[in-house]
């Protein structure tokens, strides 16, 4: 899809520029600097490198930050965003997903995902997924798992939802975007390692979540959320610097126009450093690598309404701009 430009009234993020993948009609996809004003300069150009990504940035984000501000003071040759196709900000090596880290919206899956043979009242269940939640903000054990790169679509691209998908969902998060290596960082360290923010739409078949013929085994994450697709990415990668406070932001899902989640960060039960530092003990997170913080309340399962056939998605964060994608089944 291409972009049309932000109206005079509106910007299309927070701070004086962002990062984005881009490609002409017909041309190969190239990282760019995008002006609020929606004006872009080829990075390519400004860095001397006709092979230089977004996560080569990235790779070298100390370094590039600084030429980055300065080209945002003085981009030089620019042109309009209208007419470039907005891709995925950047290709990730990793991507750590995270669930239940919305107090409301645990609850709701909690109520919803009832067990087989499960007959106790909504109310009862509640409460014991609010005691579930209370216990694990204590101990601080955030549910981090992984997702696949080859997931992500652009945040304008059609979702293919498969044949196969009877119950797919949405999920409207928050992404941090790694721009340092973190190995066991602590949670006081771990904002030093975050070179951006941007959005995903972490789609997720919610029939398939659990494996019904191995309750022992638990969730299949595989199956019910790595689709070619189910991971709209961006539009942009804001700079931190740009975002310094992520406690309150607002992301808001509407599905054809109507409002489906609404919801402050404020409910998250583990803040952005504490998720990063988490993910780090196990893992060594590289740059360009996506750590998704969770959805809030109010997905598919929620409503009653799971998605169909040319459904139309807009996400948004405060910030971080808007997604937009739209549902196609898939054909045979």
């Amino acid at each position: 899809m291409f972009v049309k430009p932000a109206s005079a009234a509106s910007a299309l993020f927070a701070g004086p520029f962002a990062l984005a993948t881009l490609s002409a009609p017909d041309g190969p996809a190239f990282p760019a600097l995008v002006t609020p004003d929606a004006q872009v300069a080829d990075l390519r150009a400004a860095f001397e490198d006709d092979r230089l990504t977004v996560r080569d940035l990235l790779e070298g984000w100390e370094t590039a930050l600084p030429r980055l501000r300065a080209l945002a003071e003085d981009a030089g040759s620019t042109r309009p965003l209208a007419g470039f196709r907005v891709h995925a900000p950047v290709e990730p090596r990793q991507v750590f997903q995270s669930g239940a880290n919305y107090r409301q919206h645990v609850i709701d899956l909690h109520v919803a995902h009832r067990a087989p043979g499960d007959d106790r009242p909504e109310e009862e269940r509640r409460a014991e997924a609010a005691e579930i939640m209370d216990r694990r903000a204590a101990e601080d054990l955030p549910y981090v798992f992984i997702g696949l790169p080859s997931a992500i679509t652009g945040p304008y691209d059609d979702v293919v939802l498969p044949a196969w998908a009877e119950k797919p969902d949405w999920e409207l998060e928050l992404a941090v975007v790694i721009g340092r290596p973190a190995h066991q960082v602590p949670v006081a360290q771990a904002l030093d390692h975050v070179a951006g923010y941007t959005i995903a739409n972490d789609l997720t078949d919610r029939a398939t979540v659990f494996r019904r013929d191995m309750p022992q085994i638990g969730t299949d994450w595989l199956r019910s959320k790595n689709a070619p697709g189910f991971t709209p990415l961006g539009p942009w990668i804001v700079p931190a610097e740009s975002l310094p406070e992520t406690g309150d932001l607002r992301l808001t899902l509407k599905l054809n126009g109507e409002t489906m989640q609404d919801e402050s960060t404020k409910d998250m039960i583990f803040d952005v450093a504490r998720m990063v530092s988490y993910a780090s003990q196990s893992a060594r997170l590289l740059p360009g690598d996506l750590v998704l913080t969770g959805s809030p309340a109010g997905n598919g399962m929620h409503w009653g309404r799971l998605l169909r056939d040319g459904d139309v998605m807009e996400g948004s964060v405060t910030g971080l701009g808007v997604q937009r994608t739209r549902c196609v089944a898939e054909t045979s």
